[in-house]
């Protein structure tokens, strides 16, 4: 078992010294070229988009299709809690661990990447609240959810970081079924106080999904309408509300710590004691994310004092979007191309009574899906691209930000800490994927 929950991940060796550096030349030359060419703000955020057709509209926003949608969601997590608590002990056998590691957790990225922050809608905790908004009454407190930002969303990432990566025997499936059952608990009895709201602001899978979903092609305009758009100019409509840093933060920072945790530095020294360990991982992970958020907020401040701009990182954190999303598809595309293959085997006898539901049971893995090659060029591309886009959306963001301070100088010598920030992730990202 490795560090993530369960899984193997393939990785091709390359010449890492050619790929770090061509990837932190990449970054570099992208925002030369953005300071020549790129001299007016051009992203619209949230008013930018071209309608869908009528018809799809309709379709996707159905109150059937969403019906289907969240009884079929609240369905499988039933599923997947019954099969922790009471199927099999052992984790090759037992569905959970699986389920929620690799194709839930792990999925959730090309998911919302493709169809937008599908979690929000089928959110089975928003579907149990529902039922027990009609016993429990209204919400008091529901005006506060302004004042709470997503500080709680990211402290319930971070908490589930550290049972991912650190906890002692986290692969066993009665303890992942215990994790699920306390975090829905806690997420629900906020709910009752916050209302429906809190889901948005608290539950950290849905902001995540809702963060990872500002760069789908699909969206909705500050209007409401269901658009196409330019998927930068979703992550530029990313409402600045507080504590949004803090959530990409922690996806960034947990994620490098996962890759820390795959070198043989880690895994013939404070990593020797595997999972049962749980100091050593415990301050690794809190170590890397708050690396992570000092290095961003060093660089946001500095930007913010040549700018002459305040809150340079809530302004900016919608640009550490992509960097996010390349960190995780990096890290993990081929723990979900072949491990997540066993969820679906596993799926075909949930409680290992000898059943074959989807005619899966029996069959193995097939680790020649898709090529070593194939791997280590999605690897290495998301990791650049990611801090290509990234430097795009800060530059933008810069530009827009100079505007209302025009005598402080120029908008791209603003940006050079924030540069050195993302080249500095960029090195070290490929650097931890490579090495």
């Amino acid at each position: 078992m490795l560090s993530h929950g369960v899984g193997t991940r393939a990785d091709l060796p390359l010449p890492v010294i050619y790929v770090v550096i061509g990837g932190g030349l990449a970054v570099v030359v992208s925002f030369l070229a953005l300071g020549v060419l790129w001299r007016e703000p051009r992203l619209r955020g949230a008013e930018a988009g071209w309608p869908l057709p009528a018809g799809l509209a309709r379709f996707i926003d159905g109150p059937r299709v969403r019906a289907v949608l969240q009884g079929a969601a609240l369905g499988l997590t039933l599923l997947v809690v019954g099969v922790a608590l009471l199927g099999p002990a052992e984790v090759p056998r037992n569905l959970a661990p699986w389920a929620f590691f690799v194709t839930f957790w792990v999925g959730l990225v090309p998911i919302s990447l493709l169809f937008g922050p599908v979690w929000g809608v089928v959110n089975p905790l928003r579907t149990i609240h529902r039922g027990l908004r009609k016993v429990i009454g209204p919400a008091r407190r529901q005006r506060a959810l302004d004042r709470v930002g997503h500080w709680p969303a990211a402290a319930s990432l971070l908490a589930f970081a550290w049972f991912e990566l650190a906890s002692p025997e986290r692969s066993d499936p009665r303890r992942v079924g215990g994790f699920l059952v306390l975090y829905a608990v806690l997420q629900l009895a906020a709910a009752a106080v916050y209302g429906e709201g809190w889901f948005g602001r608290g539950d950290g899978f849905e902001v995540c999904s809702r963060l990872i979903g500002r760069l789908a092609v699909v969206g909705r305009r500050s209007d409401g309408v269901l658009v196409w758009r330019n998927p930068l100019d979703g992550a530029d409509g990313q409402p600045r509300v507080s504590g949004l840093a803090a959530v990409v933060v922690v996806l960034v920072g947990s994620t490098a710590f996962d890759g820390v945790t795959r070198t043989l530095w880690w895994q013939d020294g404070p990593g020797a004691e595997g999972e049962t360990a749980i100091l050593p991982p415990t301050i690794g992970v809190v170590a890397a994310v708050a690396a992570v958020g000092a290095l961003y907020w060093a660089g946001c401040w500095v930007s913010g004092r040549l700018g002459g701009y305040r809150q340079a990182a809530l302004s900016y954190a919608p640009s550490l979007i992509p960097i996010a999303v390349g960190y995780a598809v990096a890290h993990y595309f081929s723990l979900l191309v072949f491990d997540g293959q066993t969820t679906f085997i596993l799926a075909s006898d949930p409680f290992g009574t000898g059943q074959n539901l989807i005619g899966m049971t029996g069959h193995a893995v097939d680790y020649q899906l898709v090529s070593a090659r194939t791997i280590s060029l999605v690897q290495t591309g998301a990791i650049v691209l990611g801090h290509i886009l990234g430097v795009v959306l800060a530059h933008d963001r810069a530009i827009a930000l100079a505007k209302q301070v025009p005598d402080r100088g120029h908008p791209v010598a603003s940006q050079l800490p924030l540069l050195a920030v993302m080249v500095v992730l960029t090195l070290t990202g490929l650097r931890l994927l490579l090495g």
